[in-house]
């Protein structure tokens, strides 16, 4: 993996997207960051937190940044390869706690500008489905389909992961 590039990488559920996103970072020499942003919120969230850790080996530091995403990317060392997962996460983090969403992603996209070093964004794809029914379920669609594309604007490379497999929407790999 380059240098200072960017990688966003898109998928549905269980598509593969986090063990694609680890092994583009592993590419890298350690230590790697992994900045997560799940909250263990109940006992099943503690276990798919807990297979994530599990998985990752050594040479892996993590981050826990459910809504300051920005300063956690700010606060990594220059030149360390960084893992993100995933940025859906985040944002409903954001939206449930009421934080302006706008200035946050603002705020991640400047993090990203500043940034020096491999980085990987992950993100689950939600825009491919039904209309949701409700309005909460609405407004996180269009933000996260904001976010990927402002996001995706920037990034090197693109990823989209179906079944396990990773198609190249932008860049070379």
């Amino acid at each position: 993996m380059p240098v200072d590039k960017l990688y966003l990488v898109l998928g549905g559920a269980r598509s593969g997207k986090s063990r694609h996103a680890e092994s583009l970072i592993e590419a890298c020499p350690p230590p790697w960051r992994y900045i997560a942003t799940a909250e263990p919120l109940d006992e099943e969230m503690r276990r798919r937190i807990a297979a994530h850790k599990a998985r990752r080996g050594n040479g892996w530091h993590t981050v826990e940044a459910p809504r300051d995403l920005a300063s956690a990317l700010d606060d990594c060392p220059d030149g360390t390869p960084v893992l993100v997962d995933c940025l859906t996460l985040w944002l409903s983090n954001l939206m449930l706690n009421g934080r302006p969403v706008e200035t946050a992603v603002d705020g991640l996209l400047e993090a990203l500008e500043r940034r020096r070093g491999p980085t990987v964004l992950v993100s689950n794809e939600v825009g491919l489905g039904i209309v949701p029914d409700n309005r909460l379920a609405r407004d996180f669609r269009d933000a996260a389909g904001s976010l990927h594309a402002k996001v995706a604007a920037r990034a090197e490379h693109v990823h989209f992961m179906v079944a396990g497999i990773p198609s190249i929407v932008k860049g070379t790999g």
